[in-house]
């Protein structure tokens, strides 16, 4: 059974799933991530996020259902990408044709990323995508390699 995965724009009755995805202790633990409380998470995305002309975002739903989130932002002259989803859809190849999809919108390249080293299924992911080492980040007490998609990646099909 083959699953519909779309990106649309976020509105904000998402944001409270996000927060949940954000929270989940599973994602906290694979991302090395602290969770925002609500308020602040409201306000960053609000303010940061949706408030910022520069940031790229979209909603990923699963035939119609709020599946995550995908994100790009500036970060000095670097553009980072990241992505958080709610775990029930973790393992079934959603993040490979959401990641897809939108790196057919999100056109700049080089474009950065920067997964918790231990985070085995992220770094495949943005690799499976054509993403390359290229060293480590500290944020906090943890290393986080940083992956770049080179100015002439696109990225494999949808179904690679």
């Amino acid at each position: 059974m083959s699953e519909d995965v779309r990106l649309r724009e976020v509105v904000e009755a998402d944001l409270e799933l996000f927060h949940e995805h954000e929270r989940d202790p599973e994602t906290v633990r694979r991302s090395k991530f602290t969770p925002r409380e609500r308020d602040a998470f409201m306000k960053h995305w609000t303010t940061k996020v949706l408030g910022d002309p520069t940031v790229l975002t979209r909603t990923v739903t699963v035939d119609g259902v709020v599946a995550g989130s995908v994100v790009s932002w500036w970060d000095g002259d670097r553009r980072f990408i990241g992505y958080v989803f709610g775990r029930s859809f973790w393992g079934r190849g959603i993040g490979t044709r959401a990641l897809a999809l939108f790196l057919g919108v999100e056109r700049t390249r080089p474009l950065h990323a920067d997964p918790y080293q231990g985070n085995t299924g992220s770094v495949k992911l943005l690799e499976k995508h054509g993403f390359r080492r290229t060293g480590t980040l500290r944020h906090g007490e943890y290393e986080h390699l940083l992956l770049v998609l080179p100015e002439d990646g696109n990225g494999p099909p949808a179904d690679g």
